[in-house]
């Protein structure tokens, strides 16, 4: 029985050779490909946008207009909608999350003054925290391809680890990240019964599938050289910096992605690496050594001017000592080297008359002993004595001059008021008469003794 009239025309969408069901696919299929167009459109253009603002060095603003790209939708969260990034295309998915990396790497090498300006003490800290402490990489697998470690790409673990190689904190994390990666990314899988056999609410749902699922495995020469690039971060430079050397050269020689060529290559690379870091350690060590050695002659040099300063002090002391003791001499303390040192001075006339002085007794005794008179002493013989008083009484003078320098002020002193005193006449006419009358007594007295001598 043939369907004819309106009905027949209805079901066929106006053309009776064609069934209703396949109208129906073909308008679903392009309904799909018009919204999956303009979401790669509105994807495409605020990466664009974003590389712009990251060009001209504006931060906060690419940032910001990423941000939506890579993290999922708030209303939709609870549904397990993933962010836009997990619904790109892969070429499209790695240029995302390398300009995200690349903005983050540029936010922490910020000086803290301009980091602070441009985003905020709070904020700045904690997006240089993100990077530095590894939450960049659980952020990436959780937002852009469901929590799976494998499934990322190849490119986002280059610049994942690089971004960790260059601002971590230890490479600990970065070792075990990398170790999960490798763990876990296998190649593409060919069981076509085992996803025919999957139960259909899996099937429903695999819009919200990693989409790394589908293109994952190095099964072309770019994936792998991306796979030989991170071992070349695994081996070369992370458990490097891990102090994992016999480990590293054992997981080359048995890897099995390289092959005889890469590995010798790997192998010198970490030979050459080993031995600068040898060469290097020797240079420190030799550095330190010479620094320990420069400490210890510093120390021996310091040792030796605090002698040098000791024994000058205490050649200073010395001195002091001396000179208080020749001070206290020469003030009378002890009497005995003043009055050898006086009779020193003395010239050899005096020294002589007072040698035969103290040769000769004392004239009680003389008169006593011999019963008869002395005869008194001639002029001649008291001005020597006189002279020799004199000389004896100036060097006394000096010597206490030299050891106390006030009196030698006051001596100065002394002259300076008698010259002033001096300087005035009538003072001057008096001391005239005064010693005109004293000569004149002298002279008389003179003449009576000359007188009486006669006599």
């Amino acid at each position: 029985m043939s369907l004819n009239g309106p009905f027949a025309t209805l079901t066929s969408g106006g053309d009776p050779s064609k069934p209703f069901s396949s109208g129906l696919l073909s308008s679903s299929v392009s309904s799909i490909s018009s919204t999956s167009a303009r979401h790669t459109s509105h994807i495409s253009k605020t990466y664009r946008q974003a590389s712009t603002l990251f060009l001209t060095r504006r931060l906060p603003e690419a940032l910001s207009t990423l941000l939506p790209l890579i993290t999922p939708p708030e209303p939709a969260a609870e549904h397990g909608e993933p962010a836009p990034v997990a619904q790109a295309s892969r070429t499209t998915r790695i240029k995302i999350w390398s300009l995200y990396l690349t903005i983050l790497n540029a936010i922490v090498e910020l000086e803290p003054e301009e980091g602070k300006d441009a985003f905020g003490g709070q904020e700045w800290r904690a997006l240089s925290n993100k990077a530095r402490d590894g939450e960049v990489w659980e952020e990436v697998v959780r937002n852009g391809y469901h929590g799976v470690e494998g499934d990322v790409d190849a490119d986002v673990v280059i610049n994942l680890a690089t971004l960790l190689l260059a601002h971590a904190r230890d490479q600990i994390l970065n070792q075990k990240r990398l170790e999960a990666y490798l763990a876990s990314s296998t190649q593409p899988n060919l069981d076509v019964n085992s996803r025919l056999m999957s139960p259909s609410p899996a099937r429903s749902h695999s819009r919200f599938r990693s989409p790394a699922k589908r293109a994952s495995g190095a099964s072309t020469p770019r994936d792998l050289n991306a796979r030989v690039k991170i071992l070349e971060l695994y081996t070369l430079h992370v458990l490097l910096r891990n102090d994992e050397w016999d480990y590293a050269r054992e997981f080359i020689t048995m890897s099995v992605v390289l092959d005889e060529e890469r590995r010798e290559a790997f192998l010198q690379a970490l030979q050459s690496l080993r031995e600068d870091q040898e060469a290097q350690e020797k240079q420190e060590r030799e550095e330190r050594q010479r620094q320990e050695e420069q400490l210890q002659r510093e120390i021996e040099e310091a040792r030796r001017q605090r002698e040098r300063v000791e024994a000058r002090e205490k050649g200073r002391l010395e001195e002091e000592r001396a000179k208080r003791a020749a001070s206290e001499t020469d003030y009378g303390v002890e009497d005995t080297p003043s009055i050898a040192s006086s009779s020193r001075a003395r010239p050899n006339r005096s020294t002589s008359e007072a040698a035969s002085k103290s040769a000769r007794p004392p004239r009680s005794s003389m008169a006593k002993s011999n019963g008869k008179a002395v005869a008194p002493l001639t002029i001649t013989a008291r001005a020597s004595m006189v002279i020799g008083r004199l000389q004896s009484i100036i060097a006394q003078l000096g010597a206490s001059l030299n050891s106390n320098p006030t009196l030698v002020m006051r001596l100065l002193i002394f002259i300076m008021s008698m010259l002033i005193m001096f300087g005035n006449r009538a003072v001057r006419q008096r001391v005239q008469r005064v010693l005109g009358a004293s000569w004149a007594k002298v002279l008389a007295t003179a003449g009576m003794g000359t007188k009486v001598s006669y006599i």
